[in-house]
């Protein structure tokens, strides 16, 4: 039997077997409750430098200008959680995504052999795949998939599982019956935004100049000086899923291309501030931390010795 609702199943069981955390299909129809919303942001200045955002808005708001035709969405989840943690308490801090490969590289990977699975089953079918490296809506998408819901950081939440794990979408023109969006269920909590340092997360927004995150990766030039206590970040940030409820239920990854150097796990306080470029191409080869550079990771360690004192180590303690 060939019916989108067995198609859709075929899929989503093959994602899972391949080593998914979770699969959901929508229809790939244009995102209209998106517009407002993007707009309003753009408008706000609240993307920051990330002036892309700002470019493609058609693309993003409808998959159909990247594949002709399409006919549904395929959202994938794929879990990134592991329990390894810098030795060092005192040591600059990673984002846990960064510990590994590159994750564009990696999720892109594991969703060529799902593509292979559906031209196999159903025939000459013309998709794409994305992993946050096109203009498309990942979040929002995932959402109307039923990965999960958006929580107040923005970031998808999924009962059950948490919110460390990368997205990645199919969007191709076959006809596969769609999932019912995800419902909310952060509720009445706001620890998320309470916990942000620098009070960059509105409810369900996020003012991007102001996030860790975007001043250690995005920001092109020096940190304001008044950005805020970074708690001791140097790329990225975790504090918003470290306080969510819901990453109680994370579980380890069973990747291999994540697993964290033991090099790097292994760095002191003083080796990070003493790092030559050398050791920097050495220890990050491959990594998503090489998108801020050499100079970009010394900015950010300059920037974290120079705010070094009391509310920093208190900052650490805390999250």
């Amino acid at each position: 039997m060939d019916d989108p609702r067995t198609r859709s199943l075929q899929i989503k069981a093959k994602a899972l077997e391949l080593g998914f955390l979770a699969c959901g299909v929508a229809r790939a129809d244009r995102l209209a409750e998106e517009e407002s919303n993007l707009e309003r942001w753009l408008r706000a200045g609240h993307n920051g430098q990330m002036d892309w955002m700002a470019r493609n808005v058609g693309m993003r708001l409808d998959p159909r200008e990247l594949v002709p035709g399409a006919k549904s969405v395929v959202s994938l989840a794929y879990n990134y959680f592991t329990g390894a943690k810098q030795a060092d308490p005192d040591a600059p801090k990673l984002s846990m995504y960064a510990f590994g490969r590159d994750y564009h590289k990696v999720v892109k990977q594991r969703m060529k052999p799902l593509m292979a699975f559906i031209k196999e089953q159903y025939g000459d079918v013309a998709m794409r795949c994305f992993t946050d490296s096109a203009p498309i809506l990942e979040k929002a998408w995932a959402q109307k998939a039923g990965i999960g819901w958006r929580g107040k950081h923005t970031l998808v939440i999924r009962q059950g599982q948490g919110s460390y794990f990368f997205l990645g979408e199919i969007v191709l023109d076959l006809d596969l019956e769609p999932d019912a969006p995800a419902t909310d269920h952060c509720g009445t909590c706001t620890r998320c935004i309470d916990a942000c340092p620098t009070e960059a997360i509105t409810p369900y927004g996020l003012i991007s100049n102001k996030c860790i995150t975007y001043n250690t990766i995005e920001l092109k030039g020096p940190i304001p000086g008044d950005a805020g206590d970074f708690r001791n970040w140097a790329f990225g940030c975790d504090i918003c899923q470290q306080v969510c409820p819901w990453n109680r239920f994370s579980t380890p990854h069973h990747e291999p291309d994540f697993a964290p150097r033991r090099e790097l796990m292994e760095l002191t306080a003083d080796e990070w501030h003493a790092l030559s470029e050398e050791r920097y191409e050495r220890l990050f080869f491959g990594s998503p931390v090489k998108r801020a550079k050499y100079g970009g990771l010394m900015r950010n360690l300059a920037y974290l010795r120079a705010r070094s004192g009391p509310s920093m180590a208190q900052g650490s303690a805390d999250s």
